[in-house]
């Protein structure tokens, strides 16, 4: 009783973390309910433990307790593939965005060393005017 007790508590409390999380908009809502539907299937499930086992007998698998870790496995793999693919266009995109800071930075000097030249010129010029 003690555990479904905690089971239940737990994922109230990370209900409602989730939802000031996304409330604050520090998370993203494609997470947001990714973690909502995942805690509206384990709230339920952790209050009423039998009903895990009764799913359990349905897939042929020998406790509740072997289908929650198989299933919460499964889940966690696909979360790190998801993220592992968040990940790279993240990097693909800070790729491309540092080569245009690097031409826009050449570009950005050449336009200084021309306008130097240019004003050592200007100069150059009124300097030969008032003495000619």
């Amino acid at each position: 009783m003690k555990l479904t007790l905690v089971t239940g508590l737990t994922g109230l409390i990370l209900l409602a973390t989730i939802v000031e999380l996304l409330r604050r908009r520090q998370l993203r809502e494609k997470y947001g309910m990714l973690w909502l539907g995942l805690l509206f299937v384990v709230i339920p499930l952790s209050l009423f433990p039998r009903l895990l086992d009764g799913v359990a007998d349905l897939l042929g698998v020998a406790s509740g307790v072997s289908l929650v870790l198989f299933l919460g496995i499964v889940f966690l793999l696909l979360v790190c593939i998801h993220l592992s693919w968040e990940v790279s266009a993240l990097e693909e995109e800070t790729r491309t965005l540092a080569e245009d800071f690097a031409l826009l930075r050449a570009e950005v000097e050449a336009e200084r060393a021309e306008r130097a030249e240019w004003t050592r010129r200007l100069d150059r010029t009124e300097m030969v005017s008032h003495d000619g």
